[in-house]
């Protein structure tokens, strides 16, 4: 059975996103859930759910999952938690428009792996840039199409 729930990997999830999802959410009739360790203030309304998990790690990422069905849409910045995702068929969409696929998730977790291994060596890499105008424009482009696709 195919799905259509999106899963949100919620702690590191930019307030921008979520405000996005939570209007797709009910224009589209779908059910949204938030996945975190504190809690996270959702609006209320029977597609929208905010789930608490323990503070332990990768416990939001264990539960997503653990959940997610084919055909789900995943919202996470987690390469490992993607790759897991897409295994079990759902797409998965990174908070700056990033679609990941099962072409590209390989080689964004070796990055992904190889960056962590410079890091670890004492080797300053570096943070993300901070969220863009870009990046919000990029992720409503990639969530519209999904939803177009979706119902």
């Amino acid at each position: 059975m195919i799905s259509n729930k999106i899963w949100v990997d919620a702690d590191a999830c930019p307030n921008p996103v979520k405000d996005m999802l939570f209007r797709a959410s009910e224009r589209k009739s779908i059910q949204l859930v938030l996945v975190a360790n504190q809690l996270i203030k959702v609006p209320i309304s029977p597609l929208i759910s905010m789930i608490r998990v323990s503070s332990g790690y990768d416990e939001a990422d264990n539960y997503i999952v653990e959940q997610v069905k084919t055909g789900d849409l995943v919202i996470t910045a987690d390469i490992p938690l993607a790759a897991d995702a897409i295994e079990k068929g759902a797409l998965v969409l990174n908070p700056r428009g990033t679609v990941y696929t099962t072409e590209n998730i390989k080689q964004t977790l070796t990055m992904r792996d190889f960056m962590e291994e410079m890091r670890s060596s004492g080797i300053h890499t570096g943070g993300p840039n901070s969220f863009s105008q870009a990046d919000k424009h990029a992720f409503a482009q990639a969530l519209d199409k999904w939803l177009a696709k979706v119902k």
